[in-house]
């Protein structure tokens, strides 16, 4: 069985080599951005959990911008983690965003122009959870860049409470994996994935982390991510 860093590091060299991928170069150790994210993005907005959703939570990187700002294009409340988690979350509300600016204010950039750092408290009920991968198996297992930022995420709307929700990735067809990934047990999986050219159903076996395993969080997470410290003083 290949290991995790194994498949990312064949996923960031192919993109390359074949000239897959955009800015930000290079690839390596990041989710990478890569040819045909708008046409993903369009995929999703099929998938009647978006409709639905009048909160969707995005991760900040590159090649979702796209659904960043067309979540808001749909009128829909955006939600974007802080890099690294360190101030928690960006909220944006469609209202505050002007009409052919959803793509500046979907950006990291410029988002904190457009929105503002909510308290956790503040969270709305999500309907909807996008996460960047560097690999999609079609059981819907993941690769991330290796810093677990969105599994911690999904943990942590689920300890405010947040009912469990549909988990979106979109990639470049060429990060399908067939590689049995590795799996732990506070691993992150997919219900959907979106490709440059179809969209993908997954019929999972695998559960999704019900809150944080926190026998596994070190003091430094603690230091390092304020939120989690929140989180855990709110359970005393």
């Amino acid at each position: 069985m290949a290991t995790k860093q194994e498949i990312r590091e064949k996923k960031w060299d192919y993109l390359t080599e074949h000239k897959l991928g955009r800015f930000p170069f290079p690839l390596q150790n990041r989710i990478p951005n890569f040819k045909g994210a708008e046409q993903a993005a369009q995929f999703v907005t099929t998938i009647p959990a978006y409709q639905e959703a009048k909160v969707i939570k995005v991760n900040p990187d590159a090649p979702q911008l796209p659904i960043r700002a067309q979540v808001l294009r749909d009128g829909k409340v955006l939600l974007v983690p802080t890099p690294r988690l360190k101030a928690g979350f960006i909220m944006v509300k469609p209202e505050w965003v002007p009409d052919g600016e959803e793509r500046k204010g979907a950006s990291l950039s410029h988002i904190k122009s457009y929105g503002k750092e909510i308290p956790l408290a503040e969270i709305p009920v999500i309907g909807l959870f996008f996460v960047g991968s560097v690999a999609l198996h079609r059981d819907g297992r993941r690769v991330g860049k290796g810093a677990g930022y969105a599994d911690r995420e999904y943990a942590i709307i689920r300890e405010l409470g947040n009912p469990d929700v549909p988990i979106v990735g979109t990639i470049h067809s060429a990060q399908l994996t067939d590689e049995d990934i590795p799996r732990d047990p506070f691993d992150l999986t997919v219900d959907w994935i979106a490709t440059e050219t179809e969209l993908i159903k997954i019929n999972s076996e695998y559960e999704k982390p019900g809150g944080i395993q926190w026998d596994l969080v070190t003091e430094e997470e603690l230091e390092d991510m304020p939120v989690l410290r929140e989180l855990l003083e709110r359970k005393k």
